[in-house]
């Protein structure tokens, strides 16, 4: 990995260990941060027509919006830049660093925050990875977040949906949870939950948030991607164009699979909806093979057709994650799927990174990193 030389180094004392103690938080500890900051990757610049004027003719009414009035006679002004398209990355560097750092893609509707703590205010993958000396670059992608400067245009709806989710991501049927929840449930942590949620300002493009990864990667050199549901294909797709470099993948139950030309299965179904399989070429799978890769999925999912949506949703995806593992590893590749219950690990939602048992996960992540090599 690539590093700059700094002068100094500065001691991080995050929030949560200065305010908060927790029986699942093993070590409060100061952090101590060699090097941090945020930098952009990849993007798109758009050009309107025509030449731009400096100095255009305007007449301003003389109304208490003229800075507006200014406004909408400028951008008719032809030959201005639009930039966007690119993904935005927060970094932290702990003294002592492992070579390879984690990459870390959030999910559909999230951000970087998914990552950085927990809605009862427990530290996330990001401080528990950095106490375990990985180097941790957090992204948010395209058009989410902290890259919300879109190139294209998108209207972005207020539908109230937070029980749809709550439902989706496996916490139960709304107000209940399941029994087993490993998720916070009092009502001050469920509220930050649904307020971490964040809109798209332009259209999901697996390729446009797949090439600025690239361009990340390019830039750091070698990393680990770590990457959460709809981040799951993007995280498939960038191993593809970056196989030097994506040195692992680990893939937080992510919603579909590329499969080869050839060896796609047919679509699953479920009661609230089916999954169709992706394709790629037989040359783009065989650049997987050469990349060990984990996969997690947590509890209360079900094992037969369910009328619950959470457990039936997931329990196709589950499904659809053996069927890729063990094509990928007949031609030669590394892919182990981990269901958690079955490694006494239990009552897991779809944001395990989030749950009462985020430090236990990491654990295991951590072990089959060093099983692998890869904790240097």
């Amino acid at each position: 990995m690539k590093k700059r030389a700094i002068s100094t180094t500065l001691a991080l004392v995050t929030l949560s260990s200065c305010v908060m103690a927790s029986s699942n938080q093993a070590n409060n500890a100061p952090l101590i941060i060699q090097q941090q900051g945020s930098f952009t990757v990849g993007g798109i610049v758009k050009t309107s027509a025509g030449n731009y004027n400096p100095r255009p003719e305007i007449t301003i009414a003389k109304t208490d919006n003229n800075f507006i009035d200014v406004y909408q006679a400028n951008i008719n002004n032809g030959g201005q830049t639009l930039h966007g398209d690119h993904a935005t990355i927060a970094y932290q560097i702990p003294v002592n660093s492992k070579a390879l750092p984690l990459v870390f893609l959030h999910g559909a509707g999230q951000s970087m925050r998914s990552w950085q703590t927990t809605p009862d205010g427990r530290e996330g993958w990001n401080n528990l990875f950095l106490r375990k000396n990985y180097s941790v670059y957090l992204v948010d992608q395209p058009r989410r977040g902290w890259s919300g400067r879109s190139t294209v245009d998108n209207a972005i709806s207020a539908t109230p949906d937070d029980q749809f989710w709550f439902a989706q991501f496996r916490m139960g049927e709304y107000p209940h949870f399941f029994k087993n929840v490993a998720f916070p449930t009092d009502k001050a942590s469920v509220a930050q939950f649904f307020r971490q949620m964040t809109p798209n300002t332009g259209a999901f493009d697996e390729e446009v948030i797949s090439a600025s990864l690239d361009a990340l990667f390019e830039r750091i050199g070698h990393g680990i991607l770590v990457t959460h549901s709809q981040g799951g294909s993007v995280g498939w797709l960038t191993g593809i164009k970056s196989p030097d470099k994506v040195t692992a993948i680990v893939a937080i139950e992510p919603g579909n699979f590329p499969f080869p030309q050839g060896e796609v299965p047919k679509p699953i179904e479920s009661s609230f909806g089916g999954i169709a399989p992706n394709k790629v070429s037989k040359t783009d799978f065989d650049k997987l093979t050469n990349i060990p890769i984990i996969i997690y999925f947590g509890d209360n999912i079900s094992d037969t057709p369910s009328h619950i949506q959470g457990e039936d949703q997931w329990r196709i995806r589950l499904a659809l994650a053996r069927q890729w593992a063990d094509i990928v590893n007949k031609h030669g590749g590394d892919v182990q799927v981990i269901h958690l219950p079955t490694v006494g690990i239990k009552g897991n939602t779809h944001f395990m990174m989030q749950d009462l048992n985020n430090m236990e996960i990491a654990d295991h992540l951590s072990n089959w990193l060093k099983e692998k090599g890869l904790d240097k």
